[in-house]
């Protein structure tokens, strides 16, 4: 009976434990090295074993991506070290806005919350720790809407190791339910709530072109996701947490992402180290502000580099006498 009794309370245990960990949404599209090497760097991860995975594999677009799409889809029936794996095919082609919303939707209304991933981030081994961590410290505090994972290639000596910041990242991150129910998709109703300070105040002072990407947006030259969800965010007042040095590296800008070029403004290199250390004061953090405020306005540096950037951009590397 006793041993009965063990059993039970060990399997209960066992189950909450299992509950903690949030699911986490994997998008991938025609990239199978990306995809590979995202898989890689996730499965070296701290708590891996008790995390379900959920790939969401885009449908091709065009006649030519079916080989690509077909090939990642390859890759993804190899997937092991995860505590379960789903494979969501998509028949057709939703895009990566779309599938994003779908997927992150899908799941939060399911689990209460998602750690999301798209196919061209390496992380750290503590990267999911730290998104869980984060995700039930912060579980009940209205005001923090979003866990970043990246953070600008600031020097980490300069900020705290983790804090709050207006401005919601896209490379690696995670959120709740109770915060996902305020994303608005819609352009125009989050457009009519901008007074002219609050333009200013988005896009950190003019430094980075926040509010820019919401207009390209409404008029068709881009279809992000993430500047909708920011957006949604900053009108709500809330916060994301950030680390001093970033847990995930973008090595999509190499060409071969739906929006990314050839960059390496935004190269970072991860720590290596766990987060061990949260905020308490929920509100975001002025000294931080500064600092990375002058990050982004200086960030594309002088005219001459600029101008070496555009052209390794348009017609790939350039040597500089």
């Amino acid at each position: 009976m006793y041993l009965r009794l063990s059993c039970f309370i060990i399997s209960f245990l066992y189950a909450i434990t299992m509950q903690n960990f949030a699911p986490i949404a994997l998008f991938v599209y025609n990239r199978p090295e990306h995809t590979r090497r995202t898989l890689k760097f996730l499965q070296q991860n701290v708590g891996v074993e008790e995390s379900r995975l959920f790939v969401f594999s885009d449908g091709p677009k065009q006649a030519k991506d079916k080989e690509k799409v077909k090939e990642v889809r390859e890759v993804l029936k190899t997937i092991e070290g995860f505590r379960s794996v789903e494979v969501i095919e998509r028949k057709t082609n939703l895009g990566l806005a779309n599938s994003i919303i779908d997927g992150v939707t899908k799941l939060v209304n399911e689990y209460e919350k998602v750690i999301v991933f798209e196919d061209d981030l390496i992380s750290s081994p503590y990267t999911l720790q730290y998104f869980n961590d984060a995700l039930r410290r912060y579980e009940n505090e209205e005001k923090v809407m979003h866990i970043g994972a990246y953070m600008y290639p600031i020097e980490a000596t300069q900020l705290p190791q983790t804090f709050f910041f207006r401005a919601a990242t896209s490379w690696g991150w995670a959120t709740w339910r109770r915060s996902w129910n305020h994303f608005e998709p819609n352009i125009d109703k989050l457009i009519g709530q901008f007074t002219t300070p609050l333009k200013h105040e988005v896009s950190i002072e003019g430094t980075m072109n926040f509010w820019k990407q919401i207009l390209e947006f409404k008029a068709g030259k881009n279809n992000s996701w993430a500047i909708r969800w920011y957006a949604s965010m900053f009108l709500k007042g809330g916060l994301a947490l950030h680390p001093a040095q970033s847990l995930v590296n973008n090595i999509g800008h190499d060409g071969t992402g739906v929006h990314s070029g050839v960059n390496d403004i935004y190269t970072v290199q991860i720590g290596p180290n766990p987060i061990t250390k949260f905020p308490d004061k929920i509100e975001e953090d002025k000294k931080v502000y500064e600092i990375i405020r002058n990050f982004l306005r200086k960030r594309k540096g002088t005219l001459l580099q600029r101008v070496i950037r555009f052209i390794k951009g348009k017609y790939g590397s350039v040597k500089v006498q």
